[in-house]
C-alpha cells in the first residue's frame, strides 16, 4: 500500500469533502470518522513545527495501514483527520474502529530521540439511505468531535441521522467566557480527599465550576473548550490557582492545615510563567507551596518525558507536590513512569467503581500500590463510592482516596463545615465504617 511522503500529499479540507460527497454518492451508506490529536499543540511547542510535521505524517500513514485501502483519508485541518468509511453505518462497528485506533496508536512514535503517544478525540457521523447533504454532513462530524472533547471519561462521540446537534449552545458558551471572567461567575468546588483508615479530610481537588446566568453550574467540559477557543487556558489556570491561595489562606486561619490540588493543563506546564506565578502566589499570600498539589493527567505526564521532567523538578525543588491523575485509565508507559518523580499516583475511577465484580481490578490496584511504593509516593484511590470498595481497598493498603461515598465536590463554606465535623459518609458517623 502507497504511503505518504509529505502532507502536501494528502487531501486537504476542500479535497477530502469533495472526495466524500463523490463516494456518497456512489453508496448506500457511509460514515465519517474525525480524529483529532490530543494536545498537539504541545508537541509543536516543545519540539517545533518540523517534528510536529513529522509525527502528523506518521500518524497519517499509520492509520491508513490500520484501516486499509477501502477508507478515504483526508487532513481537515492542522492536527484533524478524516477517514471515509464506505457502505457502513453502523454505530456499533464504527465504535470497534475507535477501538483499533486507540490501541494501535498505544505503540509510541519516535523522532530523533523523542518519543511520543498518540491519543484521539473521535467525532463520528453515520449516514443511511437518502437526503444526504455534503454541507450537514461534515457539520455533524465536527459537532460530534466537539462532543467527544467535552467527554470526561471517554474521548470518542457519534452522531446518527436522527440526533440533533448543538452547535449554537456550544458557540454561546464560548462568547460567554469573557464575561464569566470579568463578572466572577467562576467558582472552585471542592471534592474531600480522605484518609481510609481514620476517614479523616486530609485534602482536596479543586474542581472548576460555572454559575452560567442561563444554564446554572457548569462541569468543566464546555468551559475547557471555550477556554482552548479563546488561548484562555493559563488566564482561566492562574485564575484556579490564586482561587485555591484564597482558599489555603482561609483554612490556614481556621487553623486547618490541609493539601489542595488543582489540575493543571499542558498550557501551563509549558509557560515560564508558571514558577514566577506560583512563587509570587505564595509570596502574597505567606503560605508555603507545599500546600499545593499539581495534577497532570496520564497523556500530559507522558507527551513529553524529557521536557516535563525538567519543569516538575523545577516545581518540586520549591515544595510542590505532583500527582498524575487517572493512572491506568490511558497508556501507562511505566518506563515513562519510572523517571518521573512523584508524590501521588491517582488510580483511574473506572478500576474502583467495579472493583467487587472483577478481581482483575484488584489486581491492577495492588499493582498500583507496588509502583507506588516503590517510587515512594502515594496512591490514590478515586471514584469510591461503597462500604464495600473502602474495605477492599483497605484490605490493599490503599490509604488515600476520594468519591461519593464520602462527599461530591461541594462549595468553599461546605467544606469547611463538613471537615470541621465528625459526620462525614451520608449520615454515618465515621466509627461505623472503621
Amino acid at each position: 500500500m502507497s504511503q505518504h511522503t509529505s502532507l502536501a500529499t494528502i487531501p486537504n479540507r476542500y479535497a477530502f469533502i469533495d472526495s466524500i460527497s463523490k463516494q456518497a454518492s456512489r453508496t448506500t451508506s457511509i460514515s465519517l470518522m474525525l480524529v483529532d490529536v490530543v494536545r498537539f499543540s504541545d508537541v509543536t511547542t516543545s519540539l517545533g513545527i518540523h517534528v510536529g510535521d513529522r509525527f502528523l505524517l506518521e500518524i497519517a500513514n499509520r492509520i491508513q495501514r490500520l484501516f486499509g485501502h477501502y477508507v478515504l483519508i483526508g487532513r481537515i485541518s492542522g492536527d484533524v483527520f478524516g477517514i471515509v468509511f464506505p457502505d457502513e453505518s453502523n454505530e456499533a462497528v464504527m465504535r470497534q474502529m475507535f477501538e483499533r485506533l486507540v490501541e494501535h496508536f498505544k505503540t509510541p512514535m519516535h523522532y530523533d530521540g523523542t518519543a511520543f503517544i498518540a491519543d484521539f478525540n473521535v467525532g463520528v457521523v453515520c449516514s443511511g439511505k437518502g437526503g444526504f447533504d455534503i454541507t450537514d454532513f461534515v457539520s455533524r462530524a465536527e459537532s460530534a468531535l466537539k462532543q467527544a472533547k467535552e467527554n470526561k471519561y471517554e474521548n470518542y462521540f457519534a452522531l446518527t441521522k436522527s440526533d440533533k446537534a448543538d452547535t449554537g449552545r456550544s458557540l454561546a458558551l464560548k462568547a460567554d467566557l469573557k464575561r464569566a471572567l470579568a463578572h466572577n461567575e467562576l467558582e472552585l468546588y471542592y471534592q474531600p480527599k480522605v484518609d481510609l483508615n481514620t476517614l479523616e479530610i486530609v485534602g482536596a481537588e479543586c474542581l472548576l465550576r460555572w454559575n452560567h446566568p442561563l444554564d446554572g453550574v457548569l462541569f468543566p467540559g464546555p468551559l475547557i473548550e471555550a477556554a482552548e477557543s479563546y488561548n484562555m487556558m493559563n488566564e482561566l489556570g492562574y485564575w484556579t490557582l490564586e482561587q485555591a491561595f484564597r482558599a489555603l489562606a482561609e483554612l490556614d486561619g481556621l487553623r486547618m492545615s490541609i493539601l489542595l490540588s488543582v489540575n493543571i493543563s499542558p498550557t501551563q506546564l509549558y509557560d515560564n510563567q508558571l514558577i514566577p506565578t506560583l512563587t509570587m502566589l505564595s509570596n502574597t499570600y505567606a503560605l508555603p507551596l507545599s500546600l499545593i498539589e499539581l495534577e497532570l493527567t496520564e497523556d500530559v505526564a507522558l507527551s513529553n518525558s524529557l521536557m516535563v521532567k525538567k519543569q516538575l523538578d523545577e516545581l518540586r525543588s520549591l515544595g510542590v507536590s505532583i500527582s498524575v491523575d487517572d493512572f491506568g485509565k490511558g497508556y501507562s508507559n511505566l518506563a515513562y513512569i519510572r523517571d518521573l518523580d512523584l508524590d501521588a499516583l491517582k488510580i483511574d475511577k473506572s478500576f474502583v467503581m467495579e472493583l467487587e465484580a472483577h478481581p482483575v481490578n484488584r489486581a491492577i490496584i495492588e499493582a498500583a500500590k507496588v509502583i507506588g511504593h516503590a517510587k515512594g509516593c502515594c496512591v490514590v484511590a478515586e471514584g469510591i463510592e461503597t462500604v464495600e470498595q473502602l474495605h477492599i481497598l483497605r484490605e490493599v493498603g490503599v490509604t488515600q482516596g476520594q468519591g461519593y461515598l464520602f462527599s461530591r465536590a461541594i462549595p468553599f463554606t461546605e467544606f469547611v463545615e463538613l471537615t470541621q465535623q465528625e459526620i462525614i459518609v451520608g449520615n454515618s458517623p465515621r466509627r461505623s465504617l472503621a
